[in-house]
């Protein structure tokens, strides 16, 4: 019932969390995340929250915004919702507010809560503490957590920070000289590469489609015209973009004089081609 009701894209929950206690007693703590204020609408996380407490009817709903923005506001958001006339309140509603940049990063080195250690990169620190509170956040979520929640989490605490390769660099050559840190080196080491070998994959399919679509529309020309010009055969391989590869490909093989596919050709080619 909950997947149907939020299947729509506009009504994407961040983290919907139910907490089970003795008496059952349940609470559901809706955690959404918003980088840009100016994105936030109340109106929609109410929304939101009478769809859940529709769906748990008998649970404690307590939403939760985390403003993760790192910057000073000079205008505040909606905070509350009353809807009243004269002594009649027809509306009142509220949500915990957790503005991130409001918190000094130094006071939670020691959280034992993992979520926090994914969440010091955006809090509050001076600039030359940026290295020591990623080093944290790392060091933090790899005790707190299993290795394969390390494994999943871990690129939050890098897209957070908006980490340089400079900078993790820096970070693995301190893991690698301390012995208890070793591991978690060889973890986000570990990351890294596997990413960049799939990284490197997609963009070998990507650049072997391209080939392959250049080399066809070639040897469809060449049962036009046995050999095909130079200049038309460079201008074909400066094309990148596969949607204008594939409409030639098609052009060239209807075409039925080099002049007419020569025609098409023309405007097709853009200043600078990307995939």
């Amino acid at each position: 019932m909950l997947k149907h009701q939020l299947s729509d894209t506009q009504l994407i929950l961040d983290l919907p969390v139910l907490f089970y206690f003795e008496r059952a007693k349940v609470i559901l703590w809706l955690l959404e995340f918003q980088e840009d204020k100016n994105q936030f609408s109340i109106y929609k996380l109410l929304h939101y929250i009478t769809l859940m407490m529709e769906a748990y009817p008998k649970t404690l709903v307590i939403p939760t915004v985390l403003f993760t923005d790192r910057k000073r506001w000079r205008k505040d958001v909606d905070r509350k919702l009353i809807n009243r006339f004269k002594d009649k309140l027809y509306l009142h509603f509220e949500y915990q507010f957790v503005k991130l940049f409001d918190y000094n990063a130094s006071d939670f080195y020691d959280s034992q809560n993992p979520l926090i250690s994914i969440l010091l990169p955006k809090m509050n620190y001076p600039k030359e503490d940026r290295l020591t509170i990623i080093t944290k956040a790392y060091t933090g979520l790899f005790k707190l957590a299993s290795a394969a929640l390390f494994t999943k989490y871990v690129d939050f605490i890098d897209v957070y920070s908006q980490i340089e390769e400079s900078e993790k660099e820096t970070i693995l050559e301190h893991f690698y000289k301390q012995k208890e840190s070793t591991m978690l080196a060889q973890y986000i080491k570990k990351k890294g590469v596997e990413q960049g070998m799939q990284q490197g994959m997609q963009q070998g399919m990507q650049q072997g489609m391209q080939q392959g679509l250049q080399q066809g529309i070639l040897v469809a020309l060449s049962e036009i015209v046995g050999t095909v010009p130079q200049a038309i055969a460079q201008k074909i391989h400066s094309i990148e973009k596969s949607e204008i590869l594939q409409n030639l490909l098609k052009q060239a093989c209807r075409s039925r004089t080099i002049d007419q596919f020569e025609k098409a050709l023309v405007g097709r080619i853009p200043k600078k081609s990307v995939l």
